[in-house]
């Protein structure tokens, strides 16, 4: 028996073996084989098409921290951020402006930087996400930026408002707590006037959102910005159109609301906080309506404003001259030495023109002069503008050259060329603007703002016309330093330099300054342009930092359905009484009775002994640590929903929650109680409740306003 050996050979198959077996298949055989492959390569398609629809997420993570994380969802193209480890839904962001299907790939550019993530959709934008040092303890922080690769993208990012309350950004007409229920189309990031542009937004902003998830939404001053408010669905950031820049704003989430908004992640921080002279807080404001024609007529109807207020017990406060009775005064003190030229003085005939500063009208400083006792034994305020006339003998001689020629803002010369001033207008009148990148031009105009003040023995000056760009208004480039809100910041800044009693008109990136603030004039009605929206711009000033602020007169100051009404003065009397300063534009003995009258001495004497020493207080923790002392109820309730969006309600600093009527003919209202495990006191009635809970109908007279201690 011969037994054959195995063969070694562990090469591949020969080819010809192959290729017989197959030539020897019958034809039944080739289309079994055939039909088969067919069939293996339907199946595997259709494996593979299973598992991208059922496996894999809809939601990919592209960049995760130790607290929170970036997730990319592919059907509607949105960037979302989640807290960690629970994976929390704290914001979502639509994107604009690039292909909303087509899915980052699982490996960035930047995948050898665990810190970041990077994306390009071809011929539109770049996106880069990168992890920032944490602003404090408990937070954690995204910077967000958007490139464009082409000049005509626009870049767009739209923040929902889905299970997300919102506060911040700008103030606007009819003010809402919080910023869902507005509304607003696409317009620049700048403050305005809400007198001449009521769709605009308004004298206080910051570019700065804060999220009842616990999120904060900050961008830079440098970054060229428009907003716009969907009611109830999104805020969207955007660039504008054909200007190729880029969009680059960072993202903080914290553990809640409150403690997003306690973190120093904001404009102001690291720069020392100095409150303005706290005198004022005790001292009512008293605005002058009376006779303007001349000085003398103006110094009588002082005197009669003064001789009223003595009458009913109310002589103690301050007296406010407007802008044209402090120009009529302002021509009436000036010195007629035969040094100073007539080219240099506006007539006193016009003083109701733009009034640009004292403009050369008040006396030197080597001429002392007796101050007049314009409205003792009150104090005064006055009122300037950074604004002149082209009429005015001081613009004009400017035009003649020399270096009053730079003290306006102009349009940029062309190459060779002068400039030309920028007109803009001013309570109806064409106006020059005061350059302030010009040292010179500032320097002159404080130097005759203190010597006016002097003049007028004034204690406290009001700067009107500091909001706005006009070079933005006018479209017309801007100097680099004006961009945005640059004119106001660079003006409020200087104003600061002439002590704590200067008052002005709005505030960006400026709360740490000692200034107050005036708030914009509110519609004598019911309605969110009047009495409904004074809470919520309260809440609004006092979150950006703006806690020493005027606010708007009782009964309002704009023209309104309700002018007049009794009602309507002593509800917005009774809010006002829990706010830094009481002013008065109608005084109680023209508008209400007696009653009214004696309410009005009742609530000035209640906001000296029981609201300022809760003010001074609680601006001592605003300097240390920068928290608001006009508080949100989520303060103290910061994951309740409920909280998020009471707009008629605030806390003084922890401890003290005003719930006044807004509601015309209403004596009862729902008062929520913030903080679950605390007590509140009813002062009027002594009764005690839980916090953390609502009181259904709770009774508030027409002479009551329902007030409680923690």
């Amino acid at each position: 028996d011969r037994t054959m050996p195995l063969s070694r050979h562990t090469g591949q198959i020969p080819e010809s073996t192959w290729t017989l077996g197959f030539r020897e298949m019958t034809e039944p055989w080739k289309g079994a084989v055939g039909c088969l492959g067919v069939a293996i390569f339907f199946a595997m398609t259709i494996g593979i098409i299973s598992w991208q629809a059922v496996e894999q997420s809809p939601e990919e993570w592209v960049l995760r921290g130790r607290d929170a994380g970036m997730l990319w969802e592919r059907g509607r193209g949105a960037l979302l951020l989640r807290a960690l480890p629970a994976g929390r839904p704290v914001l979502a962001i639509t994107v604009g402006s690039v292909p909303a299907t087509e899915p980052p790939p699982p490996r960035d550019r930047c995948w050898h930087d665990g810190g970041q993530f990077c994306y390009s959709w071809e011929e539109d934008a770049e996106l880069r996400l990168s992890l920032e040092p944490p602003a404090a303890a408990g937070t954690e922080c995204y910077g967000v930026r958007w490139t464009p690769l082409r000049p005509d993208v626009t870049l767009k990012d739209c923040f929902s408002m889905a299970n997300v309350s919102w506060y911040g950004g700008p103030s606007i007409r009819a003010q809402r707590w919080p910023l869902n229920a507005a509304e607003s189309p696409a317009q620049p990031l700048v403050s305005g006037d809400l007198g001449t542009n009521p769709e605009g937004f308004g004298p206080v902003l910051e570019r700065y959102f804060l999220g009842s998830t616990g999120v904060t939404v900050t961008v830079a001053p440098e970054v060229p910005l428009l907003l716009s408010v969907e009611r109830h669905r999104q805020f969207c950031l955007q660039t504008a159109a054909g200007r190729a820049e880029a969009l680059h704003y960072q993202l903080c989430v914290s553990a809640d609301v409150a403690a997003a908004r306690r973190h120093p992640a904001r404009t102001e921080a690291g720069q020392a906080r100095t409150p303005p002279d706290t005198a004022l807080l005790r001292s009512p404001v008293w605005r002058y309506h009376g006779p303007e024609g001349s000085a003398a007529k103006i110094k009588r109807g002082l005197r009669s404003l003064v001789r009223r207020l003595k009458r009913h017990r109310l002589q103690e406060g301050v007296v406010a001259l407007g802008e044209r009775g402090t120009a009529v005064l302002a021509a009436a003190v000036r010195p007629r030495s035969a040094g100073m030229r007539g080219a240099d003085v506006p007539s006193a005939q016009r003083p109701h023109r733009c009034f640009f500063c004292p403009q050369d009208l008040v006396p030197s400083g080597r001429r002392k002069r007796q101050v007049p006792a314009l409205a003792e034994p009150l104090e005064l305020s006055i009122t300037l503008s950074p604004y002149a006339g082209i009429t005015s003998p001081l613009f004009l001689r400017s035009l003649r050259g020399g270096e009053a020629a730079g003290y306006w803002l102009s349009r940029q010369p062309r190459p060779g060329g002068s400039s030309i001033p920028l007109l803009t207008t001013w309570k109806g009148q064409l106006c020059a603007r005061l350059n302030v990148t010009s040292e010179a031009a500032l320097g002159w105009y404080l130097a005759r703002a203190r010597r006016l003040r002097q003049a007028l023995g004034a204690t406290y000056v009001a700067f009107e016309g500091v909001e706005g760009n006009s070079f933005l208004e006018q479209d017309v480039p801007a100097p680099a330093e004006l961009a945005g809100d640059g004119y106001t910041e660079v003006l409020a800044a200087a104003l600061a330099t002439l002590g704590n009693g200067t008052i002005i008109s709005a505030g960006t990136r400026s709360s740490h300054l000692p200034l107050f603030v005036q708030m914009s004039p509110l519609r004598s009605d019911w309605s969110h342009a009047g009495l409904k929206g004074l809470i919520p711009s309260v809440l609004h000033y006092s979150l950006l930092g703006y806690n020493f602020f005027i606010p708007d007169a009782v009964g309002g100051s704009a023209a309104g359905a309700a002018p007049g009404d009794p009602e309507l003065f002593v509800r917005w009397l009774q809010i006002v009484t829990f706010l830094p300063v009481m002013a008065f534009g109608t005084p109680p003995w023209h508008c209400c009775d007696t009653w009214v009258l004696n309410l009005t001495r009742q609530c000035i004497q209640r906001h000296r002994d029981f609201v300022v020493p809760l003010l001074l207080k609680y601006s001592q923790e605003w300097q240390s640590l920068g928290y608001p002392i006009f508080r949100p109820a989520w303060w103290l309730s910061p994951t309740d929903p409920a909280a998020f969006t009471i707009e008629d309600e605030f806390l003084i600093g922890d401890e003290v929650l005003v719930a006044p009527i807004t509601e015309k003919g209403q004596t009862w209202r729902d008062i929520y109680l913030p903080g679950e495990g605390h007590l509140w006191l009813d002062t009027s009635t002594a009764r005690v409740f839980d916090g953390g809970t609502t009181l259904r109908n709770y009774s508030a007279s027409l002479a009551e306003v329902p007030v409680f201690v923690k």
